[in-house]
């Protein structure tokens, strides 16, 4: 079974998950890691549940065409989407801030 490992906000949270499990899915269940992982749509168009791969990387599938998209060259600091992985080994991620600053909407000025 995968260990996982997770900082964020200076604190670390670990367990154990089943083998080809989404961490994302389980956040959404209300298990590990819940309530821990910042996510949002779990589809790969908001980027909340980016964080950087601390260790076990070389595991993992190269990202895929939403991670290129959302993530830029964050994928080079070693930025993955969460929620487009699906795990099978140990990994350890760090997710401190946000990888991708939210566009803010700005009202329209009054005529």
């Amino acid at each position: 079974m995968p260990r996982v490992i997770l900082h964020r906000d200076g604190k670390v949270f670990q367990d154990e998950v089943m083998e080809n499990t989404n961490l994302v899915v389980r956040a959404g269940i209300r298990q590990f890691p819940y309530p821990n992982l910042r996510y949002g749509c779990g589809m790969g168009k908001c980027a909340k549940c980016a964080c950087r791969v601390l260790n076990g990387a070389e595991q993992l599938p190269p990202p895929n065409w939403k991670e290129i998209k959302q993530l830029g060259a964050r994928l080079d600091e070693g930025y993955r989407l969460i929620c487009q992985i699906w795990l099978s080994h140990d990994i350890e991620l760090e997710q401190n801030k946000p990888a991708i600053e939210p566009q803010r909407l700005v009202a329209p000025t009054p005529l």
